[in-house]
């Protein structure tokens, strides 16, 4: 007989996953202006803002363990398009995404690695911005290891800027 005042309860929490709720970008008489998704409210601070312009401001020191990171970061989120040695030939343009930029082109073995630094918060051209998924310290990482990628190989005269000859 105590199981069932327990089964009856079970069965009521039930409703909590059927509950009413908005979809993002969905109308809603809950707010004056229709919208469920509502801008914050004026004087809000992002919490990390400041960690955040800290690091895009300071490169960390070259190491192993950094070099070691910013390889494994590269190869996750960058040699998709830009290949594993950083010549733009990744495997989406095998499937007609355009080609990325060789880093090994005359303009961006001159840039600095905050260039890169940028260019992963921001994104560039068709790239888009990876500041959600990559942090600031792993794009420091990354940059270093584009330049360890650049080192390592040989200047050509013929490395283009979108990708090299087919």
């Amino acid at each position: 007989m105590r199981g069932l005042p327990c089964l009856l309860l079970l069965a009521a929490c039930n409703n909590m996953v059927q509950q009413p709720r908005y979809d993002v970008y969905e109308d809603s008489s809950l707010f004056p202006d229709g919208k469920v998704m509502q801008a914050p409210p004026d004087g809000t601070v992002v919490r990390d803002a400041p960690m955040l312009a800290a690091a895009a401001r300071r490169p960390a020191a070259i190491t192993p363990a950094l070099l070691a990171r910013g390889e494994d970061r590269y190869g996750i989120y960058c040699a998709i398009c830009h290949g594993k040695d950083g010549r733009g030939d990744g495997y989406v343009t095998t499937r007609g995404f355009p080609h990325p930029p060789t880093y090994l082109c005359p303009r961006l073995r001159a840039a600095p690695a905050s260039h890169f630094y940028d260019v992963i918060t921001n994104g560039y051209g068709v790239m888009y911005s990876y500041a959600d998924r990559v942090p600031p310290a792993d794009r420091w990482a990354i940059a270093a290891h584009i330049r360890v990628l650049q080192a390592a190989q040989p200047v050509h005269d013929g490395e283009r800027e979108g990708g090299h000859d087919r």
